[in-house]
């Protein structure tokens, strides 16, 4: 995709609204901490629970690593809220139902039409670290995450 964001691209300042109602703007998190901005197709399904699952598990140690965990799919507010719920969710959940953000990011469809699932790490410079593209190693997204917050880290993976 000719807009999609490298490890070393500078990302974009964006808001958006949370399923919560929550207002972030990513240079606002920025001046605290870093990203962690996980993009999955769709709620309640085997793959992307799995990854939910697997970012709150490590959701302590993300928040050690200074980092905020955003994940991002196409589905409404109200899913997205009954989701966290069911599954515990400690993060921020955001709708991107027109595709805004993953155009923004230049996020790739899979095999053109299924939203694909990429993991962003950036860094308090606004910077890309990490980028990594793998529709069915949900648990990877977070290894390669935390792995890019260690000081020594960065990755890029497509």
């Amino acid at each position: 995709m000719a807009n999609s964001l490298d490890v070393g691209d500078r990302v974009p300042d964006f808001s958006v609204s949370t399923a919560a109602g929550d207002a972030l703007r990513l240079s606002e998190i920025l001046q605290e901490r870093a990203v962690v901005l996980f993009f999955y197709p769709k709620n309640e399904t085997a793959i992307c629970t799995k990854e939910a699952c697997a970012f709150r598990d490590s959701f302590e140690k993300f928040a050690e690593a200074g980092a905020e965990v955003i994940g991002v799919s196409g589905d409404a507010d109200a899913s997205h809220q009954t989701f966290a719920q069911r599954h515990r969710l400690p993060f921020h959940l955001v709708s991107d139902a027109d595709g805004t953000l993953r155009r923004l990011l230049g996020v790739p469809k899979t095999l053109g039409v299924l939203p694909g699932r990429v993991t962003y790490v950036i860094d308090r410079s606004q910077t890309v670290r990490l980028k990594f593209s793998a529709q069915l190693a949900s648990d990877e997204h977070v290894k390669r995450a935390l792995t890019a917050l260690r000081p020594s880290g960065g990755d890029s993976e497509t």
